[in-house]
């Protein structure tokens, strides 16, 4: 989605939308495979605890870090206000599916039954939300944050991510495209670069993050 920000660098923004993205889409059709229970897939796979590590790291970040700032700093304009309710809102309703779905992933006698409608709504539903901040929430930041404070929604987002951040850089390039890679890698320090090139993606590639790494457990 093109928008002309005036104020703010988006990339990290659209690139961490599209990794969502990408990972909703691989997980829908873990859920629709018939080879193969999509609960030993999901449970036993790398790549559906970092979907929900880093997702969890970006909203979390947003929450600490820019809807507070952004409605004291729009007190008294009931439709900004309005806008971040609905933000705040639609992030509420994704940790309760996420901890939805581990529990059909645990649930060896019904949960297979209940699991493709609960990704089929964390899809619907996290896809929804970051079409709408696309749409109406990032035009809004960019006016309304200072590049102060969109350093530190960063900052939060890289604290956050921690020990982690070996796989965080690979995970967001994932599947992306080679001007899309250039891109950020571009506007990132020379020593975070050669570490990703180096050692980083070949790591998070020797992964399989989507392959059951054992086996399923039946009753």
């Amino acid at each position: 989605m093109s928008q002309d920000f005036k104020n703010l660098d988006m990339t990290m923004m659209f690139a961490i939308h599209d990794a969502l993205r990408r990972e909703l889409e691989r997980i829908a059709r873990i859920t629709a495979r018939v080879d193969e229970d999509p609960r030993h897939v999901l449970s036993t796979a790398v790549g559906w605890e970092l979907f929900k590590k880093f997702l969890t790291v970006h909203h979390t970040s947003e929450d600490v870090k820019i809807w507070p700032v952004m409605e004291a700093a729009l007190a008294g304009k009931d439709a900004e206000l309005a806008l971040l309710a609905d933000m705040e809102a639609e992030h509420g309703v994704i940790d309760p599916l996420l901890a939805d779905i581990d529990a059909a992933l645990a649930d060896r006698d019904s949960g297979l039954e209940r699991l493709t409608g609960l990704t089929d709504t964390l899809c619907t539903k996290l896809g929804g939300h970051l079409d709408h901040e696309e749409r109406d929430a990032l035009r809004l930041m960019d006016i309304t944050l200072s590049q102060e404070q969109w350093a530190a929604f960063a900052g939060e987002q890289r604290t956050r991510v921690g020990d982690d951040s070996s796989r965080y850089l690979p995970w967001l390039l994932d599947d992306a495209d080679a001007a899309k890679v250039a891109k950020l890698l571009g506007n990132m320090p020379e020593p975070l670069r050669n570490a990703y090139e180096n050692d980083w993606r070949k790591a998070y590639e020797d992964l399989a993050v989507w392959t059951p790494k054992t086996p399923f457990a039946t009753r």
